[in-house]
């Protein structure tokens, strides 16, 4: 939504305490919008909205034609626009538009829509703009883009890549200008945006709160400052403010004349080469920024500088080849690449020249000189903070410790078990083996959860395959429903001309079947019988494996591990699969097998999701060799709460991680009673991809 009109000045830009990354990558898009946007990442609660939102206050006023819907230029008109041709009128001037997209907008609210029935009756194109047409000329901020539906985000990349919009329903087209500077925010244990979506975004920057005393005081002495008075703690910022936005307007004056020498492309080039980005656009984004740092600076020529500062902003998300893989740079390595390629064409070293222009602000070089703004956070200082941020440790997993391992009611032990005294006590954790690629698993039936890539479902996107009466408001219209179900009443309607009379109660909307993502709970047995180090970093790599299908398939996910005397939920369900793995490296193992409680634990964590999100359906996969140990009765209670989770309908898969030349086929008995399927950890590991996991759907049939 368009940000609303309030009284209340915004925190100021210039007060915002550190974040010197986060300030400068803004600053260089309010001074060239080409630059492609940014993308900020960081933990809860460290001012990610509030710097966002300051920046709105930066930037200069627009022209715009009068009363047109699409902010068109007074002196350069979009001919394509559906409010022209315009003439000669008025030109308007207003303050650049702050927009902000909402997680749940739909794509209507955001491409715009059009008005069907007059479009079928009238044969006009009645277009009601959405907040791309809001945007143009303006800011667009998606704060938790990572949580905006994929197909909302690829409209949202292809208009910012395009600087247009295109509406297309049934025939009836409409394009207008979408040029904005794009900033989306996102905090990372929430889930990861997906590689493809990360590339667009032209830099990406981390945020944390200062873990100093002082800096901390400073942020909370501001924030305080400014609930008390907003309107006098923004007076005493406001020549700092009207400082920063003198720059940004010299800047984007000057940035048509900077020049952008052979030698620091050939920085750019190996530079990109080096870090084996994909594709071109890094090499293009960093010429980008550079060329905008120049400018910033003051500099009609781009130094090594600017290069390398570039370079840290554009390149470190497009290094990810997982999403287990932290984003960064090693800074040594860039280093000696510009060295290389640098030393000997003259561009930038120690002994260039100091750059002419102004050198203080953020991220142009402060008072001292440098390249960014100072960081003592003292209260006179152009670069500081917002929101308290009070933040929390992330949360270790808790371990519990585990009982001494004894026989195992009537079963035979494990080698591990078997050992010397104390051997059945918990085993420091050991590492995973490589993941690799699985098969998907399906919840079976037709779902109508949120838009993913594993199981069957009823989504707003995907193969047309039916018609219904719309729900609220209209969807995809299906036009052949609607025609047929409008045609028998024309002569009652009086229609005379040759449109077609249509009510709404005639509008008939598509039933599309598409994919959707699931929350796949994994419950893994982390009790001595698995304590072998070989098997357990087997099974350790085949969930890591589940996890990165479940990162790609869009899924949520969560795990439970048993052993000792319990289970714990070691991660609640979440989108991050980071979180996930981080979790599984750090399991222990040793102790007994309570089973049962692992799968109660479960029972009860789909119980509680059923309640927050009805729509997302379970997929259980527990990983385990089918041994029940602990607490009294251990096998039928197991029995028994296998026979719970299947009464609820919860869709299972058994990973059996027996191993030996006996085996017992108790994983096997596990999955008959969870009504699932079974399949061994060599099944799971195996290359080909045909002797991988069979789906369940096919076994509830057979069931």
């Amino acid at each position: 939504m368009t940000t609303p009109h309030d009284t209340t000045p915004q925190y100021p830009f210039s007060a915002v305490v550190g974040m010197d990354d986060l300030r400068l990558a803004l600053l260089l898009n309010a001074v060239s919008p080409a630059v492609g946007g940014v993308l900020v990442r960081g933990e809860k609660g460290t001012a990610k909205s509030t710097a966002v939102r300051a920046l709105s206050a930066l930037m200069p006023a627009v022209d715009v034609v009068g009363g047109c819907r699409f902010a068109c230029a007074p002196d350069a008109p979009d001919p394509g626009c559906p409010d022209g041709p315009h003439g000669t009128g008025a030109a308007e001037e207003r303050p650049t538009r702050m927009v902000e997209l909402p997680v749940g907008a739909s794509e209507d609210r955001l491409v715009g829509a059009l008005d069907i029935e007059r479009a079928l009756s009238e044969g006009v194109k009645a277009f009601e703009p959405g907040l791309l047409a809001d945007a143009h000329r303006g800011i667009l901020y998606v704060d938790e883009v990572n949580l905006l539906h994929d197909h909302l985000v690829d409209l949202l990349l292809d208009a910012a890549a395009m600087g247009a919009s295109y509406v297309e329903r049934e025939g009836v087209s409409v394009r207008h200008a979408a040029r904005f500077l794009l900033v989306g925010t996102m905090n990372p244990e929430e889930g990861e945006l997906r590689p493809q979506l990360l590339d667009r975004f032209g830099l990406t920057v981390e945020v944390a709160a200062s873990r100093e005393p002082d800096l901390r005081v400073e942020v909370v002495r501001r924030r305080l400052a400014y609930d008390a008075d907003p309107a006098g703690f923004a007076a005493r910022w406001a020549a700092e403010e009207d400082e920063l936005r003198r720059r940004i307007a010299v800047a984007r004056e000057l940035l048509p004349g900077v020049t952008l020498g052979d030698a620091a492309l050939r920085q750019i080039a190996a530079t990109c080469a080096a870090f084996e980005v994909d594709g071109m656009r890094a090499d293009i984004v960093m010429a980008r920024t550079a060329t905008a740092l120049a400018a910033w600076a003051g500099r009609t020529e781009v130094l090594e500088e600017d290069v390398r500062q570039a370079a840290l902003l554009a390149l470190p998300h497009r290094r990810r080849r997982n999403p287990f893989d932290a984003p960064g740079l090693d800074e040594d390595k860039l280093d000696q690449t510009l060295e290389e390629f640098g030393a000997d064409e003259g561009t930038g070293g120690d002994d260039d020249p100091e750059p002419d222009g102004p050198d203080d602000g953020p991220g142009g070089g402060g008072p001292e000189g440098g390249g960014r703004p100072p960081q003592d956070g003292g209260p006179d200082e152009s670069a500081p903070g917002p929101e308290l941020p009070h933040q929390q440790e992330r949360e270790a997993p808790q371990e519990q410790p585990a009982a001494p391992e004894q026989q195992e009611s009537g079963r035979t032990p494990e080698p591990a078990e078997q050992s010397a005294p104390g051997a059945g006590g918990e085993k420091a954790a050991v590492g995973a083996t490589e993941p690799f690629r699985t098969r998907r698993l399906d919840v079976p039936g037709l779902g109508e959860g949120a838009d993913g890539r594993r199981s069957r479902a009823r989504t707003a996107h995907g193969r047309t395959t039916g018609a219904r009466r719309p729900h609220g408001a209209l969807g995809k219209l299906h036009l052949a429903a609607t025609v047929q179900a409008a045609a028998p009443h024309q002569r009652v309607r009086g229609r005379r001309g040759p449109g077609l009379v249509v009510r709404r109660d005639d509008l008939r909307e598509a039933v599309r079947e598409g994919r959707e993502g699931n929350l796949v709970l994994f419950v893994v047995d982390a009790s001595g019988s698995m304590a072998a180090r070989k098997r357990m970093s087997a099974v350790k790599g085949a969930v890591l494996s589940l996890l990165l299908d479940a990162y790609q398939r869009r899924d949520k996910i969560g795990m439970i591990t048993f052993r000792g005397a319990g289970a714990e939920l070691a991660l609640p369900p979440t989108s991050s699969v980071e979180a996930g793995a981080a979790r599984l490296e750090q399991l222990p193992t040793g102790g007994r097998t309570p089973l049962s409680e692992g799968l109660l634990r479960a029972h009860e964590v789909l119980r509680v999701e059923r309640m927050r999100d009805a729509s997302r359906r379970p997929l259980l996969v527990v990983v385990t060799d089918g041994r029940a140990t602990g607490g009294p009765e251990p096998v039928v209670r197991a029995a028994r709460a296998a026979r719970l989770l299947a009464a609820q309908g919860t869709a299972s898969v058994v990973v059996d991680c027996e191993a030996g030349p006996v085996r017992l086929g108790l994983a096997g008995e596990l999955a008959r009673e969870l009504q699932g399927t079974a399949i061994t950890l060599d099944e799971l590991r195996a290359d080909s991809v045909s002797a991988l996991v069979r789906t369940v759907q096919g076994n509830r049939k057979a069931a």
